[in-house]
């Protein structure tokens, strides 16, 4: 659906993509990672023609005309108009050709909004604001639908109704666009990911790919009598992927292989003389191989 070769964009002097490649295939739901302010705003915003390139190749739809729907993170709702009265509206500037009313029904339905269609959207709340955005982006039955940060700012219960929303577009195998800072929701939806850092991607592949290459393995930690001098001694046995959360008194480990990570902990506990309070060995989360990733 979306083939990007050596992509650049710069504002002034501030290369922001610095020659980046991606694909995301028909069907996908991408989910489109990477630090505040690395680019993706700006590769959106480019495949769906809002701002120009400097360099680079797009071809969307292999070379076939598509059209794209496309979710802002604040989604500009004209307050007077109802619900249904704004997905009318922009059925008819995007030139949808059936049954407008028809169509704009079937999509208050989908985004859950059938309850307030005839309500004025300044009383909308944000999840309902984001709601009625993501049904104006897909009022047109687009081929490629970009959504960023859909679920920023909502509460549990917004991001929840985001998400189904998507599951639901997916089921229909629309091809998705994801970017988000909520790694736990890409993990829901997505399967594919794509990290960028320093104007590049660093890293593209299905979920389960990414985190067999880089995931390894996890081990918690928690120790009753910790000691400054055990904490250090603790955290040394890998200062680059040791965590420790004061709060909660949680360490963290990413390691390759768990066995040997587990004994060098348990002799330093041992000389240090501490307790074990839990200790326990997981898998990988995305999370954490996106710190990874992106440093």
């Amino acid at each position: 659906m979306v083939k990007i070769r050596n992509l650049k964009k710069a504002y002034g002097k501030f290369p922001v993509l610095r020659g980046l490649n991606m694909d995301i295939l028909d069907g996908d739901v991408y989910g489109f990672l990477g630090r505040n302010g690395c680019g993706k705003s700006t590769t959106m915003n480019i495949i769906a023609d809002i701002i120009p390139k400097d360099d680079g190749d797009i071809e969307l739809g292999g070379g076939k005309p598509i059209t794209i729907g496309y979710l802002p993170e604040s989604p500009m709702i004209f307050g007077y108009m109802t619900a249904r009265e704004y997905l009318e509206y922009i059925a008819a500037c995007a030139g949808y050709e059936g049954d407008i009313p028809k169509r704009a029904a079937e999509v208050l339905d989908m985004v859950g909004l059938s309850n307030a269609a005839d309500r004025r959207s300044k009383g909308f709340s944000r999840g309902m604001t984001q709601r009625l955005g993501m049904g104006a982006a897909i009022i047109k039955k687009p081929d490629l639908l970009i959504f960023d940060e859909p679920t920023s700012a909502l509460d549990p219960q917004g991001r929840l109704e985001v998400i189904e929303i998507i599951n639901r577009l997916k089921s229909l195998g629309s091809t998705i666009v994801l970017s988000t800072h909520i790694l736990s929701d890409v993990e829901r939806v997505a399967n594919r990911i794509g990290i960028i850092s320093n104007g590049v991607l660093a890293e593209e592949g299905t979920l389960t790919e990414i985190l067999k290459k880089h995931g390894g393995d996890v081990i918690n930690l928690r120790v009753r009598n910790l000691t400054q001098e055990g904490k250090i001694a603790l955290l040394k046995v890998d200062f680059a992927r040791a965590e420790y959360e004061s709060t909660t008194g949680l360490f963290r480990f990413g390691t390759d292989n768990a066995e040997d990570t587990a004994r060098r902990l348990i002799k330093i506990l041992a000389d240090n003389e501490m307790t074990v309070d839990s200790f326990n060995i997981g898998t990988a989360t995305l999370e954490e191989v996106f710190r990874k990733v992106v440093g």
